[in-house]
């Protein structure tokens, strides 16, 4: 299974962009997805998770300003980044928990990052 990010770049102060993560392979379900970042000298953090029931979780520096969304369909999952701040510049990356349908084993996987950057 691969994760394929896209949809960052560079944004003024207070706008916005959308992430998309889409998930590829055979034989395989996902479960909960989400969105993690990373900044020049810290930790990966969580941004947004879902799971496969729809129920989700921020952190709570993005809550009202970020919305995620997922289509079980198309395996992919989103992320509605508004109201962008100069502290939401990182990469974020996205994560998924993905069950092999052959060998019922559940893996997690991760995208590849893509850059956002929130400057003026």
């Amino acid at each position: 299974v691969q994760l394929q990010a896209s949809g960052g770049g560079l944004v003024q102060p207070g706008g916005s962009l959308r992430l998309s993560c889409a998930a590829s392979g055979s034989d395989f379900s996902t479960g909960t997805m989400g969105w993690y970042r990373q900044a020049p000298g810290n930790q990966r953090e969580l941004v947004a998770t879902i799971a496969n029931g729809g129920s989700t979780n921020y952190a709570d520096p993005v809550k009202g300003r970020f919305t995620i969304s997922g289509d079980n369909a198309k395996n992919t999952v989103y992320l509605q980044m508004n109201v962008l701040k100069p502290d939401d510049t990182a990469v974020y990356y996205c994560n998924a928990y993905v069950a092999d349908r052959t060998t019922m084993k559940l893996y997690n996987y991760w995208g590849q990052g893509t850059q956002v950057t929130v400057s003026s």
